[in-house]
């Protein structure tokens, strides 16, 4: 099986991805990737998955995110770093301060392309928006977001949690990710690959 590529500028997201594909043949390519102004993950996802392909010449990936809030219709949405880079996280929290519905959810879609057909894989985190942000800058943080982000059933946000307690919330807060979903159906082809191999 060829190796595959995860093209993203986000450290973050490429350190996450290394627990999945220990056992696979990857690496990480340092590049932004453009990004479509939609609302659309999988467009999005889309678009960015062709970029890299385009780059690399070889199967790879590239993954997309949104942050919905429920009490602001969703925003921002899938413009999260344009979000970031205006209000940040303390103009966010502004926006929530008269609201008690705290509900809010991160989406992902993963985009794989081998250069034939692209296959697509989500995520889903569920949880609530703190009321400050709390916690320390970690290697896998990915966004700012996660000084404000309460997985469901704590009380701590991302950023305050130690691996252990993210490995707990992963088997219980309802969360599915869209990196080992992809990492799973991979090891899937791997063995089938390995089974129609000649002896």
């Amino acid at each position: 099986m060829e190796e595959i590529v995860f093209v993203t500028h986000n450290k973050g997201k490429a350190k996450s991805a290394e627990k999945y594909f220990r056992n696979l043949k990857f690496s990480t390519y340092d590049f932004e990737l453009d990004e479509p102004r939609s609302e659309d993950l999988k467009e999005i996802a889309t678009a960015k998955v062709k970029q890299a392909y385009e780059l690399v010449k070889k199967p790879c990936i590239a993954l997309d995110t949104g942050f919905f809030i429920d009490a602001l219709n969703g925003f921002p949405k899938t413009f999260v770093n344009f979000s970031l880079d205006t209000i940040g996280i303390e103009g966010i929290l502004k926006l929530m301060e008269q609201q008690e519905n705290r509900d809010c959810r991160f989406e992902e879609c993963l985009a794989y392309y081998d250069g034939k057909e692209i296959r697509y894989f989500y995520g889903k985190h569920p949880g609530k928006v703190a009321y400050q942000p709390e916690g320390e800058a970690r290697q896998e943080k990915w966004s700012d977001l996660w000084y404000i982000f309460q997985p469901n059933h704590f009380e701590k946000t991302l950023a305050q949690m130690n691996q252990q307690e993210r490995e707990e919330r992963r088997k219980i807060d309802g969360s599915y990710e869209a990196l080992k979903e992809f990492a799973n159906w991979l090891e899937g082809e791997k063995e089938d690959l390995s089974k129609r191999q000649p002896k």
